[in-house]
C-alpha cells in the first residue's frame, strides 16, 4: 500500500460509534469499515442513533470483554464535527479501557473532556484527518504508471466502494495495482493515506502528486474520489485531486433515484453525462489523455432484476459500459475491461 502512511499503528478491533445518526449516508466510515474491514468490527454503539451497521450492539466495557481495543467514530457528518451530546459516550469508551479513533476534522485532543479523560485512563487519541507536513505545491509533471480515478454526481454514493472493487478486480487479473485512500475511511481500510479534505487548498493537488508516485508502466494506482466538481462545498477538493492524480482513466459513481445533492437540497445534481464532460475537460489540464471508462451505479435500494435492467438501459442510454461493482456479475467484467 502507499508508502507515506499517515496512520500510526491503530488499536484494533475496532467497535463502531454511530452518535445519533439519523442519515445513512452521514454514517458512511461505519459502513465502510463493516463491509471492508469487518473483520476487525465487534460491533456497534451508540447514542440515539436509527442507523444500525447490523454489528452486535454493544456498549463499550461489552466490547473490551469481547476484544475491543478501539472506538472508531463511524460518522462522516458535514463539517466533521464532534457533537457535545456525543462527548459522554466517548468518556465512557475511555473508561472501558478502549482508544479512541476519529476521522473527523475537529480534533479530540482539543475537546477538553476528553483530553482529560485520556489522560486519566491513559488511553489514546488518535485523529487520523492529519495530512503529513511539508506536502509539495504541485508541479504537474506526467508521472510513470497508470492511474485510474472515481468521481461521483454526489458525495457518499459509492466512489470509495467502487474505486476497492476495481482494484480487487485487477488484482484477481494479477496486475500490480494499489488502492489510493484519499478519506477517513478508506485510510482507516487500507492503514495509509492521505486525508484529502484536510489539506490546504495550495496543496492539494500536490498532496494527490504525492498520494500516487511514480510507478512501472504497468502498475495501477485506483484512487479514491472525493466529493464532486459540482458540489457547492467541497468542489474544491474534487479538482485538485483530479489535476494531482492525472488520471489516465476515471469512472463516473452515481446513486439512481437522488436527484438533489446530500444535505443540500436546493442543488439538484447534475447529470451523469455532464459529469463526464466536465471531468474531461478539467482533467485533461494535466492529463491530455483522460477518458472515461464508464460508470458505476449504487443499486443498492434496487431488488436484483430491477438493478440489471436499469444498468442494461442505462448502458444503452450512454453507449458506456454501467455496473454496480458490489453486484458484480458480467457487467462489472464489461467495465474492468473498459478500465484496461
Amino acid at each position: 500500500m502507499l508508502r507515506e502512511s499517515v496512520v500510526e499503528t491503530l488499536p484494533q478491533p475496532y467497535l463502531l460509534f454511530l452518535g445519533d445518526t439519523t442519515e445513512p449516508g452521514y454514517a458512511k466510515t461505519a459502513f465502510g469499515l463493516r463491509d471492508w474491514a469487518g473483520d476487525r468490527c465487534v460491533g456497534e454503539f451508540a447514542c440515539g442513533a436509527t442507523v444500525t451497521t447490523g454489528l452486535p450492539a454493544l456498549t463499550p466495557k461489552q466490547a473490551r470483554a469481547r476484544g475491543a481495543k478501539g472506538l472508531v467514530i463511524g460518522v462522516a457528518n458535514s463539517g466533521g464535527i464532534i457533537y457535545e451530546s456525543w462527548i459522554p459516550s466517548l468518556v465512557e469508551a475511555l473508561e472501558a479501557g478502549l482508544d479512541l479513533v476519529s476521522g473527523m476534522h475537529a480534533r479530540l485532543a482539543d475537546i477538553p473532556a476528553l483530553k482529560a479523560a485520556a489522560t486519566r485512563f491513559g488511553r489514546r487519541l488518535i485523529d487520523i484527518r492529519t495530512p503529513p507536513r511539508h506536502i509539495p505545491i504541485a508541479s504537474g509533471r506526467k508521472r510513470s504508471g497508470k492511474r485510474l480515478l472515481t468521481v461521483g454526481t454526489d458525495c457518499a454514493l459509492g466512489k470509495k466502494y467502487t474505486a476497492l472493487c476495481l482494484a480487487r478486480a485487477f488484482e484477481q487479473r494479477k496486475l500490480p495495482v494499489d488502492f489510493r485512500a484519499t478519506g477517513q475511511t478508506g485510510i482507516l481500510i487500507a492503514g495509509s493515506g492521505m486525508p484529502m479534505d484536510a489539506v490546504i487548498s495550495d496543496f492539494e493537488a500536490g498532496a494527490a502528486e504525492m498520494l500516487s508516485p511514480d510507478a512501472d508502466e504497468n502498475h495501477w494506482d485506483v484512487i479514491e474520489g472525493q466529493g464532486s466538481l459540482f458540489h457547492p462545498a467541497y468542489a474544491s477538493v474534487s479538482l485538485g485531486l483530479l489535476h494531482g492524480s492525472q488520471p489516465d482513466v476515471f469512472v463516473v459513481c452515481h446513486e439512481p433515484g437522488r436527484d438533489v445533492v446530500l444535505g443540500l437540497p436546493d442543488y439538484a445534481l447534475p447529470s451523469i453525462e455532464d459529469v463526464i464532460d466536465m471531468t474531461v475537460r478539467l482533467g485533461r489540464r494535466t492529463n491530455p489523455n483522460i477518458r472515461c471508462a464508464g460508470v458505476s451505479l449504487n443499486t443498492s435500494k434496487f431488488d436484483d432484476a430491477a438493478a440489471r435492467v436499469l444498468m442494461a438501459d442505462e448502458m444503452k442510454r450512454l453507449k458506456l459500459p454501467v455496473a454496480d461493482p458490489m453486484r458484480g456479475g458480467p457487467e462489472f467484467d464489461y467495465l474492468v475491461d473498459a478500465c484496461l
